[in-house]
């Protein structure tokens, strides 16, 4: 219900307190949601642009497949495939778990959250020719916020919901193990004689990277009571996999425990809007393949004129002359 929710009307201050004025789609949050949003002012705007973020990088991902992360207006933003315990749902709550633990850590270092700042921990000893300073993205607050705001949208007991935690924390574990070092030298005349180093977060590309590999190589799983739908409390956080041969699921790992559909043909029921009318590569034997997106129904190819711009020209000072080209398109379609 926060995806399309950034503009600083959301956020009401005066002389007495903090308050949250909410949209109608904004009501969906829990109460514990609400809390630690007026517990952080500023933090509203950096989950909304994080989430905003996750459903673009969940787009390009899957960009050339049958399933493409399609969404709609509204509340149900991904639609009844989050109902599922498929591959797709699996990926959908992992990127947008780590989407916030991305955007929130990152606008720590920025000043954009009153409540948390850089990281400014690591100040032990560096190496022979650098030490730690600057300003270190605060990935241990961007955690432990993702996790109470996040994990707190799930109810229930059933392998959805430990399905859905874990798959929320693999998002925010992707997110931590792939930070890196950064360093700015130091010294006479550019020089290196010393650097100052920090760490930073990767780039939410890098981090849907891993996510898409995980998501080939997603862990169907049942409880470890051998596949009852219930689960006690002392059973709550054992996910086997399905196969015994197959190790257990790692923290990183993806899971699912029920098929996909095929997504070639519209369904109203499981919310699949098929393949008809997607573009597709006639020459590619992948899955952007004319041949595996269109479900082998054929495909139709048609020509498209199409005007761009070309040949530009800087002129000195200051102004791009450019030519239009046209050139003829050819495009084809799945049936």
């Amino acid at each position: 219900g926060i995806v399309n929710v950034a503009s600083s009307t959301n956020l009401l201050t005066d002389s007495k307190s903090l308050q949250l004025v909410l949209e109608p789609s904004l009501q969906l949050l829990s109460r514990k949601q609400r809390r630690l949003i007026r517990q952080n002012p500023g933090i509203l705007h950096s989950v909304s642009g994080g989430l905003q973020s996750a459903v673009r990088e969940c787009k390009w991902q899957f960009r050339n497949r049958r399933w493409n992360c399609p969404t709609a207006p509204g509340p149900h933003l991904f639609g009844k495939i989050v109902n599922r315990g498929c591959r797709e749902t699996a990926f959908i709550f992992a990127i947008t778990s780590a989407g916030v633990t991305h955007s929130v850590a990152r606008s720590c270092s920025e000043g954009s959250i009153e409540s948390c700042t850089c990281d400014y921990r690591r100040r032990g000893p560096g190496g022979p020719d650098w030490h730690w300073g600057g300003c270190s993205d605060n990935i241990d607050f961007g955690r432990l916020f993702g996790r109470e705001f996040v994990d707190s949208g799930e109810k229930g007991r059933d392998l959805r919901f430990l399905m859905n935690l874990h798959n929320n924390e693999a998002g925010r574990t992707t997110v931590f193990s792939e930070m890196r070092q950064e360093c700015k030298c130091h010294g006479m005349s550019g020089s290196c004689t010393v650097r100052t180093c920090w760490m930073r977060l990767p780039t939410l590309r890098a981090v849907g990277d891993v996510l898409r590999d995980r998501f080939d190589g997603a862990s169907r799983v049942l409880y470890g009571n051998r596949g009852s739908n219930r689960a006690s409390r002392a059973e709550l956080l054992r996910l086997e996999p399905e196969d015994p041969a197959h190790k257990p699921p790692s923290p990183h790992d993806l899971v699912y425990f029920e098929k996909s559909p095929n997504f070639c043909t519209y369904s109203g029921r499981l919310g699949t809007a098929g393949t008809a009318g997607r573009a597709c590569n006639s020459s590619s034997p992948a899955l952007d393949g004319c041949e595996l997106l269109c479900c082998g129904r054929g495909h139709r190819t048609r020509t498209q004129r199409v005007t761009e711009r070309c040949n530009c020209t800087f002129h000195w000072c200051c102004h791009v002359s450019c030519r239009n080209c046209t050139h003829t398109r050819v495009l084809h379609e799945c049936l």
